[in-house]
């Protein structure tokens, strides 16, 4: 338990020599100012024009109420009518020194806030922001009290409140397996014909298993062990359902028996938090069982999803196979966690990259390929890369962490603050904005970007007590000497091999030995990692490095099928130089690439479709743009497209079981995006019986108009399984889709792709026959009147190539809307 206390805090260890100047204190007051500037910006915004909403809508200077605007899928299911923004906001008041406002705050969510709402919520959502919240908020009202500097009111209404809560979330654990329902209701929980939930089979890994820090705490706080139990009974699951070839875990797990849905296995969406929480479980709480488990884990990370400084997922039952070549932002937080551990070199790493992303597109993309690509363009302001950044500062001391946090702070400064407070970022690409400010940008950016510029003594708390939630929330360690930890939470001795910091602190010696700019060297090989900010240089051979093996056939083969013809470039430098160097690492071959090849575009084509509605009223004359998938029926092959009429899926996200599957049968079926990967959506309306599938954005004021067409994607997974046609709507264009079928219950539409749009008019294709001839030649059978002469007069500077170019007789089909041959060329 002792270690456990500990362990955050020597971690913050000084080290110095860095990539430039350390930044003074005058510097850094200023920028310490500027957050303090920008919270009260995003705050009093909430509080004037939101309050008590859950959450502000910045760009139309109002509060997002749930039911009053328009459903945005899984992400409402945060949205509880209990005031979110402000219980997720509280801890932070007290770190920025805020006390008045707290005072004030607490009273308002003491006095305002009902827990007893008829309302479905998302159970790990309101676990770790209100639940956490709560519980954050109750800690900091309780030192205030105790110095009698604030608070002199308090009794333990937080507590109470947090304690109420949960109790109201608990019904979600009554399934066979202990794994909670990913939703809850409430006021009538789980099972009541009236909770209008409990129909779901399968759960996220981190929804399961996120849940140990606020429960536990609950627990020790309120002297009920029955929280911490069933959070420790999912904990056991999910850790007895690993895969025991990789001691890795999947994506999303049926919260029945136990099996997994979705196999692929990264530190990312659907999973992060899952190993976050086990090993803060052991800080908070002084188990080493959750010790034991995370290091188990950890080396399966480091073995098959490390690939530094990328962080990819594989399948948990062959995990030399990489299931996608993208990466979602949501893993930005694990350098982070990594620095907990004292596993500096990786988490440099990582965080570099993620540092030379931002550098390119301002923020993180919500997913971004293996080349660094926009996949998804959205940025709702996630706190992850600042949370890392902070981590590193305190375990390097490097001030190169404080340039990292000031850009991060100007970005947000520049690219996403409006009037009302601060708008999240709808494409990186095109910097529009989107009417979102998400509770956790209060709750963790500037926590994380306040302390990163702060002296432990300008803060009111000693934050080496505490850890963080995984949404900031601050809990005291000291909570480890409160209860004995469950002598029934056993872990099983695992083979693998515990390196340095399995199980010790670790020590500025040991990570920086004799050398003070060792994190610099580790950054600097990927300074340029996405060419931003790299020389242009000009050079006469292009190489690229292919990893080969012994054989050097695969990938040379599978190159030449492309087209490219590769020669090793040691043959071409021995031919010019007559001299050649070895190359060092063995099946590595360096190539030049001979036949000349033409520069890619930065993003992949995609080929508008469309949605045209054709019954009446509209009669074709409503035609909205689409996106198309890359799997499913390709609807540019289909002449005339697919017809029919379209009914919504109920669920709209299609992520459960289907419940009109009789209504669906024969049409089209309308879907909202999120909660679930498009392929499982898919596959679940296809069963029901549908003809196509037409997916509609989540995300509210998307356009077409203003954000780049993509192609849906599957999961990883085969998808020739999938064999209806599936198109993608932007939001506006869906609102006109779901509109006209709200008023006119039967609406027809055709999909297809844009240029075979029905009723536009089609060129006439008139083919041309080309022949040489002497001038004033006619050929048996042609008609001068009906002939096109082209007259070729030679020309001094015309080439043999030119001229043999000419010879032969050549059949060109040409498009051109005359009918009238004649036309003059």
């Amino acid at each position: 338990m002792a270690l456990a206390a500990v362990v955050f805090s020597c971690l913050l260890i000084g080290v110095t020599g860095q990539d430039g100047q350390a930044m003074t204190a005058e510097e850094k007051s200023k920028i310490r100012d500027q957050i303090l500037e920008m919270f009260d910006h995003a705050y009093n915004s909430y509080m004037d024009y939101a309050y008590p909403a859950d959450e502000l809508m910045p760009l139309s200077c109002r509060g997002r109420v749930r039911g009053l605007e328009p459903n945005r899928g899984d992400i409402d299911d945060s949205l509880g009518k209990f005031s979110l923004t402000l219980i997720d906001t509280l801890d932070t008041l007290v770190l920025l020194n805020k006390l008045d406002e707290f005072e004030e705050a607490v009273k308002k969510t003491v006095r305002d806030v009902r827990l007893d709402n008829d309302i479905v919520v998302s159970v790990f959502e309101t676990n770790i922001r209100v639940l956490g919240g709560l519980l954050g908020a109750h800690v900091m009202a309780d030192v205030l009290k105790q110095r009698g500097e604030k608070m002199q009111w308090y009794r333990d209404e937080l507590l109470h409140m947090a304690k109420e809560l949960g109790y109201r979330l608990l019904p979600a654990f009554n399934t066979t397996s202990g794994l909670p329902y990913p939703r809850v209701n409430l006021r009538y929980g789980v099972v009541s014909p009236l909770s209008r939930t409990g129909t779901e089979s399968d759960t996220c890994t981190a929804c399961a298993g996120t849940m140990i820090l606020e429960f536990a705490a609950l627990s020790r706080l309120s002297g009920d062990p029955i929280f911490e139990e069933h959070a420790r009974k999912a904990m056991d699951v999910l850790w007895e359902k690993r895969q025991r070839g990789s001691d890795l875990v999947g994506t999303v797990i049926n919260i029945h028996n136990g099996d997994w849905v979705r196999r692929d296995s990264g530190v990312g969406a659907g999973i992060d938090s899952y190993y976050e929480y086990l090993m803060k479980a052991y800080i908070l709480l002084g188990d080493k069982v959750y010790l034991e488990r995370f290091n188990t884990h950890y080396s399966a990370i480091m073995k098959y999803i490390s690939q530094p400084p990328l962080l990819l997922n594989v399948h948990m039952h062959n995990p030399t196979v990489n299931v996608r070549s993208w990466m979602d932002s949501l893993l930005a937080f694990f350098p982070g966690l990594q620095v907990l551990r004292g596993d500096l070199k990786p988490a440099i790493e990582t965080h570099e990259m993620l540092y030379q992303v931002t550098k390119q597109h301002n923020f993180l993309p919500e997913a971004f390929t293996t080349e660094f690509r926009v996949h998804w363009g959205q940025h709702p302001l996630r706190p992850e890369f600042a949370e890392s950044t902070y981590f590193l500062y305190k375990a390097t001391g490097d001030p190169y962490y404080l340039k990292v946090g000031q850009s991060i702070v100007e970005k947000l400064n520049t690219h996403t603050r409006v009037p009302c407070g601060f708008a999240a970022v709808q494409d990186v690409r095109t910097g529009t904005h989107e009417d979102r400010m998400d509770s956790f940008f209060l709750a963790e950016m500037f926590k994380y970007l306040y302390l990163l510029f702060s002296e432990k003594s300008q803060l009111p708390i000693d934050i080496d007590d505490y850890i963080f939630t995984t949404e900031a929330h601050l809990l005291p360690v000291s909570l480890s000497t409160t209860q004995p930890s469950c002598h029934t939470n056993n872990t099983e001795p695992q083979a693998h091999e515990d390196d340095l910091f399995s199980y010790s602190c670790p020590s500025a010696q040991t990570l920086f030995p004799n050398n003070p700019t060792f994190a610099k060297t580790i950054r600097d090989g990927y300074k340029y990692l996405t060419g931003v900010g790299r020389a242009q240089q000009a050079s006469p051979v292009r190489g690229i490095e292919l990893p080969l093996h012994d054989t050097g056939l695969e990938p040379v083969e599978f190159l030449k099928s492309m087209g490219i013809s590769l020669t090793p470039l040691t043959e071409l430098v021995s031919a010019s130089r007559g001299s050649v160097s070895q190359d060092s690492q063995k099946g590595v071959y360096k190539l030049k690439l001979v036949a000349e090849v033409s520069q890619t575009p930065e993003h992949e084509e995609v080929v508008p479709l469309i949605v045209q509605l054709i019954s009446p009223p509209f009669l074709g004359r409503t035609v909205l743009t689409a996106g198309p998938a890359k799997f499913g029926m390709d609807l540019t092959k289909q002449e005339h497209g697919m017809k029919g009429s379209i009914v919504k899926s109920v669920p709209y996200t299609a992520c459960g079981p289907i419940e009109n599957a009789m209504e669906l049968q024969g049409h089209i079926a309308l879907a909202l995006r999120g909660d679930c990967m498009f392929a499982a959506k898919a596959r679940r309306l296809q069963e029901a019986g549908v003809t196509g599938v037409i997916f509609i954005d989540h995300r509210e004021g998307s356009s077409s108009a203003e954000t780049p067409l993509f192609q849906m994607v599957g999961d990883g997974e085969p998808t020739d399984d999938i064999t209806v046609p599936l198109v993608f709507l932007f939001s506006k264009e869906g609102a006109i889709l779901t509109a006209a079928l709200q008023e006119h219950q039967n609406v027809d539409v055709l999909l297809l792709p844009k240029e075979r749009q029905l009723g536009k008019e089609k060129p006439e294709k008139l083919n041309i026959k080309f022949r040489l001839a002497k001038e004033g030649e006619i050929a048996e059978g042609e008609v001068e009147s009906t002939t096109i002469q082209l007259v070729l007069e030679q020309s001094e500077t015309a080439t043999d190539t030119d001229a043999t170019s000419l010879t032969g007789e050549t059949e060109e089909t040409c498009s051109s809307p005359q009918k009238d041959p004649e036309t003059n060329p």
